[in-house]
């Protein structure tokens, strides 16, 4: 069964491409696969909610035409799942461009959130996206930004400003997802620069995914922005928290997504300005966060009251090996962490707890 509380859980869907597909990778895990195994899981009688979508072929066409989609929505919600937030395809190698590039660059952007937005709209249209975002980020690299720190900023917020004039047309909104890999976008300090210098928070929020934002607190690609020491001990639970505490409320008022997550504070990638955060499974010794405990730092304000501020919460765990998505235990895993997020935060969480 789907529950009546609030929010909604969902499972992307956009871990059976991320990763994958590419020479010398695992093969891509197709959405009906995936959509199968998020069906599959139930704990105590309680089952996923929805989706999120990655626009991006094999998955969904960024040109899906009118019966396309409507297949996609009929196909959907014959597993009993909404769609919730849409993941537009803004980067060079998915058809879009640098959001502080050339003319080209940020055209081809544009058009990929305008697709994305005309995307939503027809799903809400149909009647199968009650609610969500489009998720976007500026698409390019901390290293480039970092040729001029200043100017590449005010290049990406004018990007992003008529991106939002595109959403708003849809009646969508946009979430600038925080990850160090992001020009930018790569600190908790330089994230809210970037928001308030687009200055259109009716349109464009923040997406915090809680495996990108435990990275803000140790400065990769910001050493400058760093919160924890490069020393840190990790079993000083206290400083992690006021670090946390630090970068959720400077982010928290922009939060409109937000995705459960673990991580345990290592990254991957090629070179200094390559390096993502490390997606770990809910219940990975090596995880650095209290999940359900940090994800109060997200979900409820500062009198420890939640925010309601968003309708569904996601579970984004990228780059596991095919075999461990496979395993159905994993998707039970995942969905009873979600549960166990909601019980202590969701919208009707009674008790206050402290932030």
């Amino acid at each position: 069964m789907t529950s009546h509380r609030y929010p909604k859980l969902h499972n992307a869907m956009w871990p059976g491409l991320v990763g994958k597909g590419s020479p010398g990778a695992e093969p891509a895990i197709d959405l009906d696969t995936m959509l199968d195994l998020t069906a599959q899981a139930s704990v105590d009688g309680t089952r996923f909610d929805g989706v999120d979508l990655f626009l991006f072929e094999p998955h969904v066409s960024i040109d899906a035409s009118d019966a396309d989609l409507s297949r996609l929505a009929d196909k959907i919600r014959s597993k009993g799942f909404v769609v919730g937030s849409l993941v537009a395809p803004v980067w060079p190698p998915t058809g879009g461009g640098s959001a502080m590039g050339s003319e080209d660059d940020r055209r081809n952007f544009l058009t990929q959130v305008r697709k994305a937005c005309a995307i939503g709209r027809k799903l809400r249209d149909i009647g199968v996206r009650p609610y969500g975002v489009v998720r976007i980020d500026s698409a390019t690299g901390p290293g480039e930004w970092a040729k001029d720190p200043d100017g590449n900023t005010r290049r990406i917020a004018e990007t992003f400003r008529e991106a939002c004039d595109i959403a708003a047309g849809y009646g969508e909104r946009l979430a600038a997802e925080g990850e160090i890999c992001w020009g930018g976008m790569h600190s908790w300090k330089r994230m809210v620069q970037l928001l308030e210098l687009v200055d259109r928070p009716k349109t464009i929020g923040f997406q915090a995914d809680m495996a990108h934002t435990l990275l803000f607190t140790m400065g990769y690609n910001a050493p400058e922005d760093r919160l924890l020491p490069a020393d840190y001990d990790w079993k000083d639970g206290a400083h992690l928290d006021a670090a946390l505490r630090m970068v959720t409320n400077a982010l928290r008022p922009w939060t409109i997504d937000f995705h459960v997550a673990q991580n345990d504070a290592t990254v991957f990638g090629s070179g200094t300005h390559d390096k993502t955060g490390r997606h770990c499974l809910p219940a990975d010794p090596n995880g650095k966060l209290d999940v359900v405990r940090h994800a109060a730092f997200w979900m409820r304000d500062e009198r420890g009251e939640p925010t309601r501020a968003f309708e569904h919460v996601c579970w984004d765990g990228c780059m596991f090996p095919n075999a461990t998505m496979m395993q159905r235990s994993t998707w039970n895993d995942v969905l009873r962490l979600l549960i166990d997020v909601r019980n202590a935060h969701g919208w009707d969480a009674r008790a206050p707890a402290t932030v």
